[in-house]
């Protein structure tokens, strides 16, 4: 997502988003996405979460780590279908 590699859309990492820390946010696209370990299972600090940014107009996409690392074209097609660029 660096460089903006991914469909021509500019991914910042570490993005503050009022009292969060987003792993990869397009602010231009309002698209946050986390990559997840397995911690984050079931996690009612991730809803809380999720529902504030929601809130804000972000939209949150939330993977794995496992399946970026198993799938990463899978991945990365689910991120261009959200910004529109498939």
């Amino acid at each position: 997502m660096r460089a903006k590699r991914l469909a021509g859309v500019k991914f910042k990492r570490q993005v503050p988003v009022g009292p969060y820390v987003a792993d990869f946010a397009c602010v231009q696209q309002r698209l946050i996405i986390e990559l997840d370990g397995s911690q984050h299972l079931d996690s009612d600090y991730d809803r809380v979460r999720t529902q504030y940014l929601n809130e804000r107009g972000w939209r949150v996409l939330r993977f794995w780590n496992s399946h970026l690392s198993q799938n990463r074209e899978g991945v990365l097609t689910v991120i261009a279908d959200a910004l529109g660029k498939l």
